[in-house]
C-alpha cells in the first residue's frame, strides 16, 4: 500500500516554469495531501497569487502563504519581473501575506513526524523556520530538496542564491533527500508531452502557455523538469537510486562560490539521488498533471 504524504510545498514559483509543473503534479497525485504552499525569494506575494491561481484551475482551494523576499546571504534576486506575466488580475487571488514562517512552524510542530516539506526554491524560508522554533527541525518528517550539483563544479541556483540559508538547513539534522542537477537533467519535457499537458483542461492550457513562453525566451523546444523530478523522489522512490547517508558542504567565495559537495558520513542525515528511470519519471509527471487538470468539473 502506498503511504500518504502530508506535504507543505515551499517554492519560488513564477521564475523557472518547473515550479508550476511541480505544484500541478502534487495536485494530481493521489497519495499526497497538500496542506499548503509557502513562497520564497523576491516578489513572494505575486508568487503566492500565481500558486493560488493554478490551484484554482485544478478546482482546489489550497492555502498559500507568502514568505521571505530577501535572502539571508544578501545575494540579489535573479531575473525578477517575469513572474506571472501570462496571468492577468492576479491581485484578485487571496494569499496570507507574510505568514509563511508561522505556517511552516505551526503546522509542523503540531504534527511531529507527520509532515513532509518539499523545498524547490532557495532555502530562506526553511532556514528561518528552523531559527524561529527549536522544535521545527526535529518535527519535520522528511525534507525533500531540489538543489546542488554533486558530480561537477557547477554552482546550482537554489543553493547559491542563499548559501547562508543552505548552511543553516543542512546543519539542522533534518532527514533530507536532495535531488541535484546531475539527476534532474536526465529528464526533459518535449513537445509531444507538452501537447498532452495542454489538453488537460484550463490548468493544462495555462501550463502549456507558460512553458511555451519559457521555451521562446531561451530559444529552446524542451525544458528540464527539475522540481517535478524532486517531487517524485518522495512519491515514487522506486524510480530512483540514492546514496548512503552523508552531509552537504557549501563552498563560499572564490571561483567555486556556490558549489555543493556531498560527503559520505554514517552520522549524516542527508542522502542524494544518484540515478533515475528517466522514461518512467517523465511519464509520471505528465500523467499527474493530466489528472490535476481534469479534476475541475
Amino acid at each position: 500500500m502506498t503511504s500518504l504524504h502530508h506535504v507543505i510545498l515551499d517554492t519560488d514559483i513564477g521564475s523557472d516554469v518547473d515550479d508550476a509543473l511541480a505544484l500541478s503534479q502534487l495536485l494530481g497525485t493521489s497519495n499526497v495531501t497538500l496542506l499548503g504552499v509557502t513562497t520564497v525569494y523576491g516578489d513572494t506575494l505575486l508568487r503566492g497569487r500565481l500558486a493560488r491561481r493554478l490551484a484554482g484551475m485544478a478546482g482546489r482551494d489550497i492555502p498559500v502563504y507568502s514568505g521571505l523576499r530577501e535572502t539571508m546571504s544578501g545575494r540579489e534576486v535573479w531575473w525578477p519581473g517575469h513572474e506571472g506575466s501570462l496571468h492577468p488580475n492576479l491581485e484578485r487571488e487571496s494569499v496570507h501575506e507574510g505568514e509563511a514562517i508561522r505556517f511552516l512552524v505551526d503546522t509542523v510542530i503540531a504534527r511531529p513526524g507527520e509532515v513532509d516539506v518539499i523545498a524547490i526554491g532557495p532555502l530562506t524560508n526553511i532556514a528561518a523556520a528552523i531559527q524561529a522554533h527549536p522544535d521545527f527541525a526535529s518535527s519535520v518528517r522528511h525534507l525533500w530538496i531540489m538543489g546542488g550539483a554533486f558530480t561537477s563544479t557547477e554552482p546550482e541556483h537554489n543553493f547559491r542564491s542563499d548559501i547562508t540559508a543552505t548552511n543553516i538547513v543542512f546543519g539542522a539534522g533534518i532527514p533530507t533527500t536532495v535531488t541535484g542537477l546531475e539527476v534532474t537533467r536526465k529528464i526533459e519535457i518535449r513537445a509531444d508531452q507538452l501537447e498532452e499537458i495542454g489538453r488537460s483542461g484550463e490548468l493544462g492550457a495555462a501550463l502549456r502557455a507558460d512553458v511555451q513562453q519559457w521555451w521562446d525566451y531561451w530559444n529552446e523546444t524542451w525544458n528540464v523538469p527539475h522540481d517535478p523530478v524532486t517531487v517524485l523522489t518522495m512519491t515514487r522512490p522506486d524510480l530512483f537510486g540514492f546514496s548512503p547517508q552523508g552531509r552537504i558542504e557549501m563552498i563560499e567565495g572564490g571561483e567555486e562560490d556556490g558549489r555543493s559537495l556531498f560527503h559520505l558520513d554514517a552520522a549524516g542525515t542527508v542522502r542524494v539521488a544518484t540515478d533515475v528511470d528517466g522514461v518512467a519519471v517523465g511519464e509520471e509527471i505528465v500523467t499527474a498533471i493530466g489528472i490535476a487538470g481534469a479534476a475541475k468539473g
